[in-house]
C-alpha cells in the first residue's frame, strides 16, 4: 500500500492546523507555505477533508481552514482514508469474489490480519499526539521526550 499524495497533503494540513489554538482561522496561502503544498491542490485536499468532516473552510478573501474536531478527536486513519478511501491491501480483501480462492485460501487471513493491524495502528495515532512531536522520532523517542505510540515509531 502507498499513500497518494493527496493523502500525503492532507496529514500535512491537519497537523499544520493542529498546531494552532481551537477555532483559529488559518489562511489557505499561510498552510500551503508553511507545508509546501501546491495551493491549487490543498483547496481540493480541503474540500476531502470537510466532506469527511475534518476542517471547517471559509471562502472569501477572510477565508481559510480550520478544523471541525479537536486533534485528539482526528486520528490519522481518518484523514488517510478520507482521500484515499478504506485502506484495503488487495484485492481479494476489496472484493472476494473477484478470487475464485477466496473461501479457502490459507494468505487471505494473513491479508486480513495485517490490514486490520495497520488500520488499528493508524486509528490509535491522533493528531493531537503527532502535534506534541516537533520533530522526526527515531528509536521509539523523540528528544522531546514524546512515546512510540505519539510518534508512530
Amino acid at each position: 500500500m502507498k499513500l497518494t499524495r493527496a493523502a500525503e497533503y492532507a496529514i500535512r494540513c491537519v497537523l499544520y492546523l493542529s498546531r494552532h489554538a481551537a477555532g483559529q482561522l488559518v489562511s489557505r496561502r499561510e498552510v500551503a507555505e508553511a507545508m509546501d503544498i501546491p495551493p491549487a491542490f490543498l483547496g481540493k485536499i480541503a474540500q476531502g477533508l470537510a466532506r469527511a468532516g475534518v476542517l471547517v473552510v471559509r471562502q472569501g478573501a477572510l477565508g481559510g481552514y480550520l478544523l471541525a474536531l479537536p486533534p485528539k478527536d482526528i486520528s490519522l486513519l481518518r484523514v488517510v482514508e478520507a482521500m484515499d478511501g478504506e485502506i484495503l491491501l488487495n484485492e481479494c480483501l476489496a472484493s472476494p469474489h473477484h478470487c475464485g480462492m477466496s473461501p479457502t485460501c490459507p494468505v487471505h487471513g494473513v491479508w486480513a490480519g495485517a490490514r486490520k493491524r495497520f488500520r488499528a495502528d493508524l486509528a490509535s495515532v491522533s493528531f493531537a499526539d503527532l502535534a506534541g512531536c516537533p520533530e522526526p522520532c527515531a528509536g521509539g523517542l523523540c528528544s522531546a521526550g514524546c512515546s512510540r505510540a505519539e510518534c508512530g515509531n
